[in-house]
């Protein structure tokens, strides 16, 4: 398929880049920079410019161009948010950029719309021992503080499966790590910025898995359905920064009680929350299956790549 990429000069764009090509599609990437420009071409995909929040300049970028699908990818985080107000510029990415990309989805004759969300539209807190389908509820959290992001994810979706003539998919994965994602909490551990606290389990997803899951979705996901990607042991946040600090030998990061994660409502929320998420139905409809299924494998397979 030729593929208009939105996100692929960003952390997980670099993965999922390739793994598209190597899959034997098109990609053409759509940035706003010439930095992400060359980032795009260096993985040898090419490259649009716009800034998907102007509706007019996303059209104008696309003009000419025929795509059979569009990948969402968008995302404003650099690194994990640790204040509510840290989410907003990405709420408003999956609700007014998710729109602007459904309309040239439209103008170029697409018939696919993959979207990026996130586990946390099922809730924010301890959901319970799980695990959690996709039938479960997806949207605004009762918990008002947190109750926009759901909004913004839930919105997105809607976007994405109510187009006629296009199958919209969305892809709730969990938390990223693997690759740059990797590489960016080793570089927190060894400043000694990622402390961590006993408490709460997640489902993560090693990128190269999520690009994995992206691919068979696109290729055989079905339209109007939502897939939760996540490996098979959901964990404490705190065992996989210990894993990570172990196998690429930095600081051992110092655990502090969950009330001093307090001032911080976003950060103490995903440390001390329960998402126990099935994978179940990506397994049976995808074909697909996580290579790493536990971030012990992902992480060690990290640190071999980097020589430790």
């Amino acid at each position: 398929m030729r593929i208009l990429l939105a996100g692929a000069s960003g952390v997980f764009g670099r993965v999922l880049t390739p793994a598209l090509i190597d899959a034997g599609h098109e990609v053409v990437g759509l940035t706003r920079t010439q930095d992400g420009v060359r980032v795009i071409e260096g993985m040898g995909a090419t490259a649009v410019v716009a800034d998907v929040m102007d509706r007019d300049q996303v059209l104008a970028a696309v003009r000419g161009h025929r795509f059979d699908a569009v990948i969402s990818q968008l995302t404003a985080l650099k690194k994990a948010p640790m204040r509510n107000k840290d989410m907003d510029v990405t709420n408003v990415l999956r609700t007014v950029g998710t729109e602007n990309l459904m309309t040239a989805a439209k103008a170029t004759g697409a018939t696919r719309f993959l979207t990026q969300s996130m586990i946390f539209g099922y809730g924010y807190g301890d959901l319970g021992p799980g695990p959690i389908t996709e039938d479960a509820f997806f949207g605004p959290s009762p918990r008002r503080m947190f109750a926009r992001h759901g909004q913004a994810m839930l919105r997105n979706e809607q976007i994405a499966f109510c187009e006629p003539g296009i199958d919209g998919i969305s892809l709730r994965y969990g938390l990223f790590y693997g690759g740059p994602a990797t590489t960016a909490y080793v570089e927190f551990l060894q400043a000694g910025k990622l402390p961590i606290v006993k408490a709460g389990t997640n489902s993560f997803i090693h990128l190269a898995d999520a690009a994995g899951a992206t691919v068979a979705a696109l290729e055989r996901g079905k339209g109007g359905e939502a897939y939760n990607v996540v490996d098979d042991t959901p964990a404490p946040f705190a065992d996989v920064a210990l894993e990570i600090a172990k196998d690429f030998k930095t600081k051992t990061p110092r655990t502090v009680p969950a009330w001093f994660t307090k001032p911080l409502p976003y950060l103490n929320c995903f440390i001390t929350g329960r998402w126990v998420i099935s994978n179940a139905k990506a397994k049976d409809e995808l074909g697909w299956q996580p290579r790493y299924q536990s971030f012990r494998t992902g992480v060690k397979a990290d640190a071999e790549a980097a020589g430790m």
